[in-house]
């Protein structure tokens, strides 16, 4: 009972609302350094593609191609890719050249590693297991999936092909 008393008052801390829960105030900020939430991402009639990546990810640079190909695919129509750095201000250098290597022209954003990791175990009650990590918001803004590793976009479009109808009507 006490455990699941803490779990309530952690999630209502944290800013828990109508099954989203908000981004703690600071936790994520454009290059620039203004604070932003995933919440002014999310629920805005699109499927949200949300990418935890880091500039040393071997995997993140071979996919980072894919994803950008999807967005420009999908970003008119019917989903849209949001990149979050775990590179953090120490590497925020590193995390700039990364984005412009790979010609990302989706909004990106970046955090600590230790806030996000937490906030990312919060939203889905599994441990953060490394970069990429995939967040898959529906166009309401309800996280529909989130999934460790290198997801193909074939992978993501028919998710999301199979789950608008359901999206739509929820």
């Amino acid at each position: 009972m006490i455990k699941r008393l803490w779990k309530v008052f952690i999630l209502v801390a944290l800013g828990w609302v109508g099954g989203v829960a908000a981004s703690p105030e600071g936790l994520l900020r454009d290059f620039d350094g203004a604070p932003h939430q995933l919440e002014e991402y999310t629920g805005k009639g699109k499927w949200l593609v949300a990418i935890i990546w880091a500039s040393d990810c071997h995997i993140c640079d071979k996919e980072m191609p894919s994803y950008e190909a999807f967005h420009r695919q999908h970003a008119a129509k019917d989903a849209e890719v949001l990149g979050i750095s775990l590179d953090g201000e120490e590497r925020q250098l590193d995390a700039e050249q990364f984005i412009e290597d790979h010609g990302m022209s989706f909004t990106n954003l970046i955090a600590e590693p230790a806030p996000l990791m937490g906030y990312y175990a919060m939203l889905t009650g599994s441990s953060f297991v490394g970069t990429p990590t995939l967040l898959l918001y529906d166009p309401q803004g309800r996280l529909r999936a989130a999934q460790a590793g290198a997801v193909p976009v074939k992978v993501i479009e028919d998710y999301i092909a199979s789950h608008s109808s359901q999206s739509a009507g929820s």
